[in-house]
């Protein structure tokens, strides 16, 4: 399955008023079913708990691309990373599944049309770096 480089989409949210922020099956269900609700395909899913009553990290990565959350549970929040290809992908329904699973809401939000390219645009300047 290739997907167009034009076709990717970069959503970063912020979530308040989660619940369940440092139960590792839940999040795990969160990010699989995330990908699942987006039309995303899972290859794998890693976490990693910081302790009781402390935070997770975890990633979906797909073959899309991947999905990411950071938790604090003791304030109840989360940040949620959605960055995925491909001209089927929802990437809206995997934030609201997120939300569904933690009970939280959307705080702030970003979409980013990633990689758009057009014949006409003109080019990005070059950056070119100065030794000393």
């Amino acid at each position: 399955m290739t997907h167009r480089a034009g076709t990717s989409v970069h959503l970063i949210a912020d979530l308040a008023e989660c619940s369940g922020l440092d139960d590792l099956p839940l999040v795990e269900a969160a990010l699989r079913d995330a990908a699942v609700a987006a039309h995303l395909t899972v290859l794998d899913v890693r976490l990693h708990h910081f302790g009781p009553g402390m935070g997770v990290t975890g990633v979906a990565l797909l073959a899309e691309s991947h999905i990411s959350i950071h938790t604090w549970p003791e304030e109840g929040v989360a940040a949620v990373d959605i960055f995925v290809c491909g001209e089927m992908a929802e990437p809206e329904r995997a934030l609201e599944a997120i939300c569904g699973y933690l009970g939280g809401r959307v705080i702030d939000k970003h979409r980013i049309e990633r990689l758009r390219t057009s014949a006409k645009a003109a080019p990005a300047p070059r950056i070119e770096w100065l030794d000393g």
